[in-house]
């Protein structure tokens, strides 16, 4: 496929992977021999430390390039170096301009106060480009929910004239992107909690007020929304940001972890129920029954149903999750069941979305026994039904 365009290139890669959760795309993404030789480039700002734990769950050696503006707060140099530290993550390459391209274009330090554009085209742009010479994509932390042109991503894009981006948290919501560090315990960017939800360099960057828009304190006052590394159509991205424009994702914010223990349990051949205290044979049909692709805006019809059931059809399609999340923000008080493809470590995200109980055939029951699906050490934390009752 590397013989196609990169618009057929795209295309394909996102029809074979459209229903897949983020893990697993970053997971193909850097398998693929369709896609080629792929880096991460991380600017260690305020979500960034997600992606980073994503690879180095999936593949630890993978290439990270993090560019140092030498405009950067001294928080996050610092920050940097604590997430290098703490996640075995074994290629962090620093990325500069030059000692003379600044001596040439920027001697005194103080570009960025008459063209910004200029400057992030020096110690951005530049840098990064000579960087990714002789790698065939590159993977970003992009999402929907920032706004303005990202409203449209997908998790693969053309990049002219020959490279292609990844974005495997291009569905994510805000809300998915806390979740995902509190249940893996990563630290936040020390800025964040002083009112920096978008970080880039120093001197560009300011806090955000209550209800501005996350990316509003990037070149505040200016047209300028994108420091220049991301492109559509070859173009820098400009224009102003609509948060309010980004649909809702369908996929989940699952990893996959890989289960070691098979241990064999004495089961009927049956399908059972997990619960919050074990196994138990299924009992009661599902007033309602939801396949993965159901319209989020049809839910509101099913409130009154006592039990709705949410299909899985494959332990990647993360669909169900968004469902179930959905059905309990519009108030649904009966039980959800998830049915089909769930798997032991994927039980705390279910419960804390909303459902109460999983389905699954005997002989993964046989596979994965009650005492791992029960392991999960903070899905009683998580559950939806404990905070309700306090």
């Amino acid at each position: 496929m590397l013989d196609l365009s990169l618009e057929d290139r795209a295309a394909t890669l996102n029809a074979r992977y459209r229903n897949h959760a983020a893990v697993q795309v970053l997971r193909h993404a850097l398998a693929d021999p369709d896609l080629g030789k792929v880096a991460l480039v991380s600017s260690f700002g305020a979500e960034s430390v997600v992606l980073l734990h994503m690879l180095s769950v999936v593949a630890p050696d993978t290439p990270v390039l993090f560019i140092d503006t030498e405009m950067l707060f001294p928080e996050t140099l610092a920050y940097q170096r604590q997430i290098a530290e703490r996640l075995p993550l074994t290629d962090i390459r620093v990325i500069r301009a030059s000692a003379e391209q600044i001596a040439a274009r920027d001697p005194d330090g103080t570009l960025h106060q008459r063209d910004t554009d200029a400057c992030c085209d020096l110690r951005k742009v530049v840098p990064l480009e000579a960087a990714l010479a002789g790698f065939d994509g590159w993977i970003t932390g992009r999402k929907r929910f920032q706004g303005g042109q990202r409203v449209e991503l997908d998790f693969f894009e053309p990049e002219a004239p020959g490279r292609l981006r990844v974005n495997p948290l291009a569905h994510w919501r805000p809300q998915d992107v806390a979740d995902y560090m509190d249940e893996n315990a990563l630290p936040r960017h020390p800025l964040v909690a002083r009112g920096y939800p978008s970080i880039g360099c120093a001197p560009c960057t300011s806090p955000v007020a209550a209800g501005e828009d996350p990316r509003s304190g990037r070149w505040r006052g200016q047209a300028k929304t994108e420091c220049g590394i991301h492109f559509i159509g070859g173009k820098m991205v400009r224009g102003p940001i609509a948060p309010d424009a980004a649909p809702e994702p369908e996929t989940d914010t699952m990893t996959e972890t890989v289960i070691q223990t098979a241990e064999i349990v004495p089961l009927p051949d049956a399908p059972v129920l997990v619960r919050d205290d074990g196994f138990h044979p299924v009992e009661g049909d599902p007033d309602v029954t939801l396949p993965p692709d159901t319209d989020p805006s049809t839910l509101g019809q099913y409130l009154n149903a006592g039990l709705i059931a949410v299909e899985f059809p494959a332990m990647t399609d993360g669909r169900g999750f968004s469902l179930a999340r959905i059905l309990r923000e519009l108030g649904f008080a009966g039980r959800i069941r998830a049915t089909g493809g769930l798997i032991a470590d994927q039980y705390a995200m279910a419960r804390r979305v909303g459902i109460d109980e999983v389905q699954i055939p005997a002989a993964l029951a046989r596979r994965q026994p009650a005492g791992q699906w029960l392991a999960r050490a903070d899905w009683r934390a998580w559950d939806h039904r404990s905070r309700l009752a306090g």
